[in-house]
């Protein structure tokens, strides 16, 4: 067998998810071909894919030692450090490749993707069309523009790129999936019958039946065949679930150790810096209307929308993934603390800025520890609306709890208790704005919302739908409009369907 087949080989298990014989295979022939860089490349991605990304730089970085401009090497440690989130760093390393290799377009997406996740919106959509106008054919360049596009509310233009996905190859299904939500469908649109009939296609990877699944479950609540819709979002989350093996128990764990932790030892607060920005912390489950809110004060003349930033889970999860009762860590959360205002003062110049990641409801007290003048802003919803709404919509990030009734009915319960648990120890320190509340008495609740981040009055707060912040969530389209009433019983056409997860949510 020639190298170039057991490079194909270890593509496929790649694709298949075999990290662990992708390492081990890939090192060996590393070691006796060190001359082929291909080795060094597919190493770096499986240690990427597994989520060793230290493991990936000190790869590429013994390499480069060797080929200290090589733009693959460069590139893949760019890659590196963009997916542990030291965009900085990321930044620094796709430049270097664009000096060598100014067309190169695997970094020009990289380097888009990057300035897309720190709200770098025109650098990043210029950099895309550049890419396109390199290559036109590249599927995931013309798709992520789409998702660019849409998320700033170009949603014709993110049509046309979606579309054209789609011609490229049919069976891109995450296109079918974001036109689906794009469209209001009714039963004569042509859409519905190509993505029935692709669904039937036995040849097709798990994965894009789950988007087909989702994409139907909402084209026939569109037109109103709730029973067809019912069946769709069921399949695709049973789906789904089988492919992520989430388990809740892992998720309780963690909630008990935030709490011990938190309860037994004593969180210095962390002195303000100078010029140090006041972040508005905008959490709670998702779908609880937490972009609603954010559209609303960042529309606010001296409030800069950071939307969701992913810093903080990340640095958390990976803390208490370790011994944390041998660290120092004051020192780690102050780290912790520059690392996140380095990235949120290359996001902006403004000196207020909303965060609306909604899963660091699970880090509250350290956010107060860590930034003594940020604000805390709790969304919630009736749990029902609530839990129904999550197991409808496709989420492209790590919620997985979201897949299985059950587990969103036991979440959320570890939820309220750890949410009870910040309350009792930060006494009106987190301000609850209620959807519920928030839809029937607009006015009267935002300027509530508006004094507790202390800031003045703006009447522009009233009209947070002008506001044309960049929007990444599955809200991208309702939190565009004014505020309507049809939004509270999402559950009333499939309240038959919802009995079993009423109960779990009551029980």
């Amino acid at each position: 067998m020639n190298l170039e087949e057991k490079f194909q080989i270890l593509i496929n298990k790649l694709n298949l998810g075999n990290m662990d014989e992708v390492i081990f295979e890939a090192t060996i022939l590393n070691k006796k071909h060190p001359e082929q860089e291909v080795f060094y490349n597919l190493l770096s991605i499986a240690y990427q894919l597994k989520g060793d990304y230290e493991k990936s730089i000190d790869l590429l970085e013994n390499a480069l030692k060797k080929s200290k401009n090589n733009f693959n090497f460069l590139n893949n440690l760019g890659l590196s450090y963009f997916k542990k989130k030291d965009y900085i760093t990321a930044e620094q390393y796709f430049l270097k490749v664009l000096e060598i290799k100014p067309n190169y377009i695997n970094t020009l997406n990289n380097l888009a993707a990057l300035y897309e996740e720190i709200n770098h919106i025109e650098k990043s959509e210029n950099l895309f069309k550049k890419s396109i106008s390199i290559n036109s054919e590249v599927i995931e360049t013309n798709y992520n523009l789409a998702s660019l596009l849409q998320s700033i509310g170009k949603f014709e233009e993110a049509k046309n790129y979606y579309k054209k996905t789609l011609k490229l190859d049919e069976n891109f299904t995450k296109s079918d999936r974001s036109l689906a939500m794009l469209e209001k469908y009714n039963p004569d649109n042509d859409h519905i019958r190509i993505m029935e009939k692709k669904i039937k296609d036995k040849k097709l990877h798990k994965n894009n039946i789950v988007d087909l699944s989702f994409a139907l479950g909402k084209v026939y609540e569109d037109i109103k065949d709730y029973k067809k819709s019912f069946f769709y979002i069921e399949k695709a989350n049973k789906l789904k679930k089988s492919l992520s093996n989430y388990n809740i128990e892992n998720d309780k764990e963690l909630f008990k150790k935030i709490k011990n932790f938190y309860k037994n030892n004593t969180l210095r607060q962390i002195p303000l810096i100078q010029n140090e920005k006041k972040i508005i912390f905008i959490l709670g489950m998702p779908r609880t209307g937490t972009s609603l809110v954010e559209q609303i004060i960042s529309n606010h003349s001296e409030v800069y929308g950071g939307g969701e930033i992913p810093l903080l889970a990340s640095y958390f999860q990976k803390f208490f993934n370790q011994d944390i009762n041998k660290k120092d860590f004051n020192d780690i959360f102050n780290k912790f603390k520059n690392n996140y205002l380095n990235i949120l003062n290359k996001m902006t110049d403004n000196n207020v800025i909303t965060d609306k990641a909604p899963l660091n409801f699970r880090w509250i007290g350290f956010i107060k520890s860590i930034f003594p003048n940020s604000v805390i802003i709790h969304c919630l919803r009736d749990s029902l609306e609530t839990s129904w709404s999550i197991y409808k919509n496709e989420f492209e990030g790590g919620i997985f709890f979201a897949n299985d009734i059950k587990d969103i009915a036991n979440y959320y319960k570890i939820y309220e208790n750890l949410i009870n648990f910040w309350k009792e120890n930060l006494k009106n320190q987190i301000f609850d704005v209620k959807y519920e509340d928030l839809i029937n008495d607009p006015e009267q609740k935002i300027k509530e919302l508006i004094k507790f981040c202390g800031l003045n009055w703006q009447k522009d707060c009233l009209e947070f739908y002008k506001n044309k912040k960049i929007i990444k969530t599955v809200s991208f389209s309702q939190a565009r409009k004014p505020i309507y009433k049809d939004s509270i019983k999402g559950t009333s056409n499939f309240k038959k369907y919802l009995q079993n997860l009423d109960l779990l949510l009551k029980n």
